[in-house]
């Protein structure tokens, strides 16, 4: 812990006794902390996805700010591309220690409130290493895969069960740790039916015993404090994936099975989830998990007409709306929308003007410093065996951090851009993810706007 960090938690551990004695029955809070190494100069403050403030960081890289009334929930904090959850019980304060090398790692929280939050960083670290190194226990037939997973669930239910009794948290806490906990292990038994026939080419559906889906009956997909809730979120997107796979068999990849399987899993969603709010956020879910992948923007037409009758989210700004209309100004034989890029000495630039060659447009942060160079490795490889093709680096960062890592990389292989707009990007681009890629034609018109030049069969976009 820095000296900084020191003299901030003292100040705040003086101001927080003397705000809670003041006044025992007031909504107020506090959130404070220290980021090493940090991505931009703000975090956000979050409630639902929605952004509640942005609290700035000083010249010290510390963050603090004074809520007046902070209803007691679940919150998240995010630094982008990061996040994570904090509860705030009623005067709750909290201070937290934050390492962007490891995010979650290094996070640790102090304060009035930090225990029961540190146990909740504790067991997420512990089904994340699950999700990480576990997928072999997949292969195991079905009494074994059982054995495992029941073991582990059992021994994090007792010591869950010890932490409730010693820090007596509140239930509004509890119903957010519990889902943790439980949709974990749910994820596991959803997944298992597609994993092992993926893996090991043995179908079990009708080994599974009758009441191996019971949970199911316990868990409330209705309930909107849920719906946000990146466990829940993750076990819906699994459950939906098992039960429209089960529909589907054989396991396919094809585009048009994607569809047909995606379109499934919108139904199945319109038939499960009775709250529309709830609903429609999950719609919204699925909807981003299909158009996130590349190879289904050739059938976003066509799953996006289905997504349009079932939800009722008429909202303008809906993301969902927003990349399916991205989608179709991006077909090929198109020019690029016009969005906000600028070199390296800050001047404007655009994109559409000085194409002369095959174009290779990909995306980088300096959050994935590996994968740069990777890329760099394949850019090499690429002009050898074409020749006359241009490369576009466009990086996502701030200004501050991509003028730093590019006077760390040796970056000459490519025309270095940066998008001084996230929002333009995402919205006229449809930029959903890092690894993305498009390819121009000399002309400048659009080859190919979903692409990865990271694929093996990339090479086919540059015949």
């Amino acid at each position: 812990m820095t000296n900084n960090f020191k003299k901030l938690l003292l100040l705040f551990t003086i101001i927080v006794t003397i705000s809670s004695c003041g006044n025992r029955n007031n909504y107020e809070a506090y959130f404070g902390g220290e980021i090493t190494s940090p991505k931009s100069d703000h975090i956000y403050f979050c409630r639902n996805n929605k952004v509640i403030d942005t609290i700035k960081l000083d010249k010290n890289n510390r963050f603090f700010i004074k809520f007046d009334s902070l209803t007691p929930g679940m919150y998240s904090f995010k630094h982008e591309p990061y996040y994570q959850y904090v509860y705030f019980d009623k005067n709750d304060s909290l201070m937290v220690n934050i390492d962007t090398r490891h995010f979650d790692e290094s996070i640790v929280f102090s304060g009035k409130g930090n225990e029961k939050n540190n146990f909740m960083m504790e067991l997420y670290l512990a089904n994340e290493k699950d999700r990480n190194s576990c997928f072999s226990v997949f292969d195991y037939d079905f009494d074994k895969f059982s054995k495992c997973i029941d073991s582990t669930y059992q021994k994090r239910v007792t010591y869950y069960n010890e932490e409730k009794s010693r820090l007596d948290w509140s239930n509004g806490f509890d119903f957010y740790v519990k889902a943790r906990l439980d949709f974990s292990y749910f994820s596991k038994k959803e997944y298992y039916p597609y994993a092992h026939a993926l893996k090991t080419g043995k179908k079990i559906n009708n080994l599974i015993p009758n009441n191996y889906y019971e949970y199911r009956n316990e868990i409330e997909f209705n309930n909107p404090k849920l719906t946000n809730y990146t466990p829940f979120v993750r076990y819906f997107t699994t459950m939906l994936n098992n039960m429209a796979l089960s529909k589907h068999q054989p396991y396919s990849v094809s585009e048009d099975d994607a569809l047909e399987e995606s379109i499934t899993k919108l139904n199945l969603a319109d038939s499960i989830f009775i709250n529309e709010d709830v609903k429609n956020q999950v719609l919204n879910t699925l909807a981003f998990n299909y158009l996130l992948e590349d190879k289904n923007i050739v059938n976003h037409e066509a799953f996006l007409e289905r997504f349009t009758e079932l939800s009722t989210d008429n909202d303008e700004g809906n993301e969902i709306v927003r990349i399916g209309q991205a989608a179709t100004d991006l077909k090929e034989g198109k020019k690029l929308p016009e969005i906000e890029l600028v070199d390296s000495y800050d001047n404007p630039v655009d994109i559409n003007n000085g194409i002369n060659e095959k174009t290779v447009i990909f995306f980088w942060t300096s959050c994935s410093k590996s994968r740069l160079k990777d890329i760099d490795r394949k850019i090499d490889l690429l002009k050898q065996q074409y020749g006359e093709i241009d490369f576009i680096a466009i990086n996502v960062d701030e200004d501050k951090e991509w003028k730093k890592t590019m006077k760390e990389y040796s970056l000459e292989n490519a025309c270095q851009l940066r998008a001084s707009n996230f929002k333009t990007l995402k919205d006229k681009w449809a930029f959903t993810k890092i690894n993305r890629t498009i390819v121009l034609n000399p002309d400048g018109t659009i080859k190919r706007g979903f692409a990865n030049i990271m694929d093996s069969n990339f090479k086919q976009h540059l015949n």
